[in-house]
């Protein structure tokens, strides 16, 4: 089972998820874990199931979220817009105003944003 979800345990790794465990019990590998936000364990469940199909059957996982008061933080890279970053989280890029209006604090235009700058991505 592990070689099967490997690219799931990778993941964990790489979001660095927080007291992780994994271990594999009469052909169910079994993980549990804290992701750092609600897109970071949306992230794992859709790994899970473009290894294991929609409703898997060898593989239980109980990712818990460390906070839920936001659903992301997202580093802005050169070429980001709000759009762009509103499209990734929330597969929309018109609910960019909702991520303006979650940064106000440091965002003076929803046209002008600058590398490195952390935004907030709040739950829709």
């Amino acid at each position: 089972m592990r070689a099967k979800y490997q690219s799931v345990l990778n993941l964990g790794e790489e979001l660095a998820i927080k007291n992780g465990d994994v271990k594999e019990e009469n052909g169910v590998l079994h993980i549990v874990g804290t992701a750092k936000n609600q897109y970071e364990k949306n992230l794992l469940w859709d790994e899970i199931k473009k290894v294991g199909g929609e409703n898997p059957t060898d593989i239980m996982a109980d990712i818990s979220v460390e906070d839920t008061s936001i659903f992301a933080n997202h580093t802005v890279k050169s070429g980001d817009t709000l759009g762009k970053i509103a499209k990734q989280y929330y597969g929309k890029s018109s609910k960019y105003t909702a991520i303006f209006e979650a940064n106000t604090n440091i965002l003076k235009s929803p046209d002008v944003i600058h590398p490195g700058q952390e935004l907030v991505i709040p739950n829709l």
